[in-house]
């Protein structure tokens, strides 16, 4: 408890993994509502344009969240440094 109330810990990765899977899911509510969500039925364009868009948003929600691991890997390098 010392170690978070201290922020010689950081709790922010353990949460960036948690809003990593709401993001995947997100991306395929979203295409799955791209694909069948219209008045107009279903099309083989939509069905494509819906995988497309889950390939895409889930390939974007990995590099954002690798991106903020990298900042925390960085720090805990730094206070590894800092500690010699």
């Amino acid at each position: 408890m010392n170690n978070i109330l201290s922020f010689d810990k950081m709790l922010t990765p353990k949460i960036i993994t948690f809003v990593y899977w709401l993001m995947l899911l997100g991306a395929i509510i979203s295409s799955l509502s791209s694909m069948f969500g219209s008045y107009t039925g279903f099309t083989i364009g939509k069905f494509f344009m819906g995988v497309l868009y889950i390939v895409g948003m889930a390939v974007g929600a990995r590099i954002w969240c690798e991106l903020l691991i990298v900042l925390f890997k960085m720090n805990e390098a730094l206070q590894e440094m800092k500690g010699k």
